[in-house]
């Protein structure tokens, strides 16, 4: 990687991917993008452009003007807002892809394309979830992901595109709000604990699922496209994990820290048929074995980190 470019990028992920990414390439040589205007810390530190990733003629441009060899792909709709507006998610998730794979055939480009847990369903063994299984998912944010993995994988097999990805776990952050997934509980969370001593969660405390830091998940995109290819076997849907979490066990660890946090439960049905559909634990050991993969963070280090931080804001 020399030139990047992401789209996408003032979401969740996006937003901390940048950073990370200008600190070790060069704040010039990555693009962020995005079809709404980035926050002020992106754009300080770096180039920026409005994009619509679904406009594949404004990404070829954007792609040419810059110099692009790679391209991380993360415009996308969340699961919960996708169940909100199935069509709008699948227009928006696989128009962006086609755009962008479309592109890097057409320019040589590599791409990296997030996939996630949410490509499992009721019929997938929830644990230790293998890294092939029966994929049925529940959601049209699954479906997306699904028939990404399987576009990503056309695109190698088909035209030789460098593409690659990883199945994203829960993401705890706090550095960005949360977007619209149904793992926001674990990053509102924090947020309330510090501001209120309180939190109202729409999962119920034991709905376990596997989760990941932020710098763990950022750390894992960038491994990943810097692997050498030659040792990649399944390249675009690694599974990846760092832990697996209820909202009771993370409460918990929070009263640590806080003693007077309080959790309380107003389960929210759809999303948690959502949540009962996906793994509870997750088999990672490929990308172990093929780029060395392996988190930095585990739910005592996070957690620390986070309230600490949180703290300093508040």
């Amino acid at each position: 990687m020399k030139r990047i470019l992401i789209t996408g990028a003032g979401g969740q992920i996006g937003s901390e991917l940048v950073t990370s990414l200008r600190k070790r390439y060069g704040a010039d040589e990555v693009l962020a993008t995005d079809i709404r205007p980035l926050s002020n810390a992106v754009c300080n530190s770096g180039p920026t452009a409005i994009l619509d990733a679904q406009d594949q003629d404004a990404v070829a441009q954007t792609t040419v003007e810059h110099g692009t060899d790679t391209i991380f792909h993360l415009a996308a709709i969340l699961s919960a807002v996708g169940e909100t507006n199935p069509g709008l998610a699948y227009k928006i998730n696989m128009g962006t892809l086609h755009s962008v794979l479309e592109v890097a055939r057409l320019k040589k480009c590599s791409v990296f394309t997030p996939s996630s847990i949410a490509v499992f369903g009721p019929a997938t063994p929830k644990e230790n979830t293998p890294q092939n299984t029966v994929m049925r998912p529940t959601t049209m944010y699954g479906v997306t992901k699904v028939a990404g993995e399987l576009l990503c994988d056309y695109y190698h097999k088909k035209y030789g595109v460098d593409t690659r990805g990883v199945r994203y776990p829960g993401l705890i952050s706090y550095g960005t709000p949360p977007g619209g997934g149904t793992t926001d509980w674990a990053v509102d969370i924090f947020v309330q604990a510090v501001r209120k001593n309180s939190y109202s969660c729409f999962l119920k405390e034991g709905t376990t699922l596997p989760m990941m830091y932020m710098p763990d998940a950022i750390e894992a995109s960038i491994q990943l496209m810097e692997a050498d290819p030659a040792k990649l076997v399944h390249r675009n849907a690694f599974n990846v994990t760092a832990m697996h979490l209820n909202p009771q066990t993370l409460a918990k660890e929070i009263k640590k820290h806080i003693p007077t946090f309080k959790i309380e439960y107003e389960v929210d049905q759809n999303l948690e048929s959502i949540a009962q559909s996906w793994p509870r634990t997750i088999d990672d050991s490929a990308a172990r074995l093929e780029w060395g993969w392996s988190p930095k963070y585990d739910l005592a280090d996070m957690t620390e980190e986070i309230i600490t931080e949180l703290s300093r804001s508040t």
